[in-house]
């Protein structure tokens, strides 16, 4: 009864809601409940048949599948701690700057964010080429052989490695600028006085301090790194052979070009769950105590 009146009492304020959470149910909610029952279906164009547990059996089976996970688990397990890092060594170093010179380089790292994927993917995939790209220009100065990056499998997924740790992590930043600005200068002044140096400082205050920081950043990039498809349809479509392949990308293909809805639809609850067990050991590793 209570509930009833509050969202009578604030009914303007949920009114604004409306068409957010209309959208947010039509194209997230309803789509995410169908593929859970079409995951039990041999689902076509034209018909479906129940089939019970048959997807997930064939998911089980899939060699491609299995490519996948493990492409998909090496490009996390880099990426992930890699961009996080990187964002708290950047923070580290803007932070003693004052207002101007952080927000200077706030702006700077945060501006490529906003560049769409393909903008980027597109740039890389001309750094990456084999007969004009950058990298094989550079290269060519120390007298080294060009190497097709991303046209062999023993580099492909490497190539998409490094562009993705070279991407500014201006979000991480600009979080942890945050979360340092708020930290009281009287544990850094107390431990001062007890003859800390800046380095101390650093590791026995601002590292702990920022472990809420930290756990949203990693389980926020490790959703996405799990979800990495641009930059692989782009630039390498999988290829070659499956040495680019990752689950997005597999279930993209098992969906739009083979056709198979239900197993696509099996293997995207296969990726959620393995997303939910990731997210779960993290938070329990970096949760703070209080």
């Amino acid at each position: 009864m209570k509930l009833l009146e509050d969202i009578w009492k604030n009914r303007v304020s949920y009114l604004f809601l409306v068409p957010k959470l209309t959208f947010f149910t039509l194209f997230v909610v309803i789509p995410v409940v169908w593929a859970f029952f079409i995951a039990f279906q041999k689902y076509g164009i034209f018909g479906s048949e129940w089939v019970g547990l048959e997807n997930f059996e064939k998911v089980l089976k899939s060699e491609a599948f299995y490519i996948a996970m493990g492409n998909t688990f090496k490009y996390t397990i880099i990426t992930v701690p890699g961009s996080v890092i990187i964002a708290l060594v950047l923070a580290s170093l803007i932070h003693p700057l004052g207002k101007l010179g952080q927000s200077f380089y706030r702006s700077a790292f945060y501006l490529p964010t906003v560049t769409s994927m393909v903008i980027i993917a597109m740039v890389w995939r001309w750094i990456y080429n084999y007969r004009y790209g950058l990298f094989n220009y550079i290269l060519s100065w120390f007298g080294i052989a060009p190497i097709d990056w991303l046209g062999q499998s023993s580099s492909a997924l490497w190539a998409i490695i490094i562009m993705t740790l070279l991407i500014p992590p201006g979000v991480g930043i600009i979080l942890y600028l945050a979360a340092m600005n708020n930290i009281s200068e009287s544990l850094y002044e107390a431990a001062k006085i007890d003859g800390a140096g800046p380095f101390q400082r650093w590791l026995f205050i601002t590292l702990p301090m920022l472990k809420p920081t930290t756990l949203y950043l990693v389980m926020l990039s490790t959703i996405g790194s799990f979800q990495v498809f641009t930059q692989i349809i782009l630039m390498t479509k999988g290829g070659p052979g499956h040495a680019t392949e990752t689950l997005v990308h597999i279930i993209y293909k098992t969906a739009f070009r083979d056709f198979e809805f239900g197993v696509a639809a099996a293997q995207s609850i296969f990726l959620f769950i393995i997303i939910l067990i990731f997210s779960i050991i993290q938070y329990r590793v970096l949760k703070t105590d209080d």
